[in-house]
């Protein structure tokens, strides 16, 4: 596709908000371009099983991305992926979207950048990624086949993702540090129930120790007995939440206190035309069907944004 193609919207993120925003937006008439840093799925990608996307009953997280891209794709919705974006310019018109490969222009923009795991930021951590850390049970677990791990976490994703594990390790300790666990409740009890699980409460990880082949051990340190050990372990997966992709934004949009993009109910943001979906913008639920909902709602809102734009233009010859 060429990079002088001046698009109706531009959609920065190919995750469940990205992809039901191209839809919604190439299915209302808009000449419409998904930019993607990665693959097309994001979070879905690194999601084993979801059960609770309407009508997508016990599909894995890439069975439904990769049913949203063909969806998408049919409306003529261009995507463009491994393709991270730089910088850009939303208070132009048209607005700039600087990528590591091209530069695009649209009347609008949809920011469904999503988020990215946090680290625990502690000694070992950096040290050992790839070689026994690891922020994805679905893309690593294999490779502890009968090997004792840790989950650092205590809400739905470290639970989901601990359940995975065991299909694999021989035993899989969760590390939390609070005395009761913050997953949906079907998921804990899941956990609860497996014989290859334990959970170390009031605790947390304070280093990684690793050797010469990886990950030999963590050391956790018990919030309410003060008391720190080294705890055997050959993998660390951790699941400690999430931060909002925003590197390429440079300040040039309004951000709350946590440092999410704001937004109001309609998806709008503080500048004209530029509109937020998913995990980006602070939101209650973190879930591909929320995602989808802000998606459809910040496109629905480009479609009129656009077509005031060429009622004026048409108005003014």
């Amino acid at each position: 596709m060429s990079s002088e193609i001046l698009y109706d919207t531009i959609i920065i993120g190919a995750g469940p908000a990205g992809l039901s925003a191209g839809l919604y937006a190439a299915r209302g008439n808009l000449k419409t371009l998904i930019i993607e840093k990665g693959i097309v799925g994001g979070q879905l990608q690194v999601t084993h099983e979801i059960e609770n996307y309407p009508g997508m009953d016990h599909m894995t997280g890439p069975q439904i991305s990769d049913a949203m891209e063909e969806q998408t794709r049919r409306f003529d919705c261009d995507i463009v992926t491994n393709d991270p974006v730089q910088s850009i310019d939303l208070e132009s018109q048209p607005k700039v979207v600087k990528t590591e490969k091209n530069e695009f222009k649209a009347k609008t923009i949809i920011i469904a950048s999503g988020s990215e795991h946090n680290q625990l930021g502690v000694t070992g951590e950096q040290e050992n990624w790839g070689k026994g850390v690891s922020y994805c049970a679905v893309c690593d677990g294999a490779f502890f086949k009968d090997r004792e791990v840790v989950v650092v976490g205590g809400g739905s994703s470290a639970c989901e993702e601990g359940n995975f594990l065991t299909k694999f390790a021989k035993k899989v300790t969760l590390v939390h540090r609070r005395d009761q666990l913050r997953a949906e409740r079907i998921l804990q009890e899941r956990f609860k129930a497996n014989p290859k699980t334990d959970i170390k409460w009031d605790s947390v990880v304070t280093k990684i120790n690793g050797g010469v082949l990886g990950v030999e051990s963590v050391t956790i340190k018990n919030l309410k007995t003060g008391e720190e050990y080294d705890y055997p372990t050959e993998g660390v997966f951790i699941y400690v939440g999430l931060s909002p992709n925003i590197g390429f934004l440079n300040g040039k949009i309004d951000l709350d206190e946590s440092g999410k993009i704001k937004s109001n109910i309609k998806m709008e943001t503080n500048l004209p035309g530029v509109y937020v979906a998913g995990d980006v913008r602070d939101t209650v639920l973190k879930q591909a069907v929320t995602a989808a909902s802000d998606g459809s709602l910040a496109a629905t809102m480009a479609i009129g944004y656009v077509e005031a734009l060429e009622d004026k233009n048409l108005a003014s010859v």
